[in-house]
């Protein structure tokens, strides 16, 4: 009797264990839990942490990148170095070929994506038609999502030079790092550039461009203007 009264009682007490009353509570305490480590973690992510540091190190990694490359093709093909490789650094508002072992912050770098035909580059007093789309620095979002803010751009969706429409800049209107990379382009030379924050907007927020910002660019040179001309609508 023993035996039947303990199966008994068990097949009595087990529903009340696995019935809504008794899971109700516990399922809403581990909602509760979920929902606040949730809210936590959203409330505690930030892009921005340590801005002017991620920056500085991620410039100094591209840095490296075009120095690496560009000393490789000087020791393989010397004074032609510049036909083989698509690296290049530039001091600010300077007309020196080559890279300069400077101080980082005075310097751009510059990736070729495709040569242009031009012979001449811009002077900084004149104006120039470019089409570009600017990019601050990759992050990484609260899902673990890689990610680039586009802060300005003069077309949109996958870049086509047939249907793009070049916006007209004075080279001089432009922040130091975005004249330096035109007054080394030529006419539909296309560069991905990468300047400094000394050579954008420094430590001065713009817009939604934080203080201390690498600027990247995707940048197509498409006509120069020298000053005292006048600038034609694009067609």
């Amino acid at each position: 009797m023993l035996f039947n009264i303990s199966k008994r009682v068990t097949k009595m007490t087990a529903p009340s264990l696995n019935g809504r009353v008794g899971v109700a509570p516990l399922l809403l305490l581990l909602f509760f839990c979920f929902f606040t480590s949730c809210q936590s973690d959203t409330e505690a992510y930030d892009p921005y942490h340590d801005w002017q540091g991620r920056n500085e190190a991620w410039f100094a990694q591209i840095a490296d990148s075009a120095r690496t490359a560009i000393r490789r093709a000087q020791q393989t093909y010397g004074d032609d170095w510049q036909d083989h490789c698509d690296w290049r650094m530039y001091k600010t508002l300077s007309k020196a070929q080559g890279y300069n072992s400077g101080s980082l912050s005075d310097s751009i770098c510059c990736h070729i994506v495709a040569r242009g035909s031009g012979a001449v580059s811009p002077l900084y007093t004149d104006s120039v038609r470019c089409n570009y789309r600017g990019w601050l620095m990759p992050t990484t979002d609260a899902n673990g999502l890689t990610e680039e803010l586009v802060f300005d751009q003069t077309y949109y969706g996958a870049y086509d030079v047939a249907t793009a429409a070049p916006s007209k800049k004075g080279v001089a209107s432009v922040v130091p790092g975005f004249a330096t990379a035109l007054q080394h382009m030529a006419v539909g030379d296309d560069w991905q550039v990468y300047i400094p924050a000394a050579l954008g907007y420094g430590q001065q927020a713009n817009g939604v461009i934080p203080a201390y910002s690498v600027l990247h660019f995707r940048l197509q040179l498409m006509g120069i203007y020298p000053k005292g001309t006048e600038v034609p609508a694009w067609k």
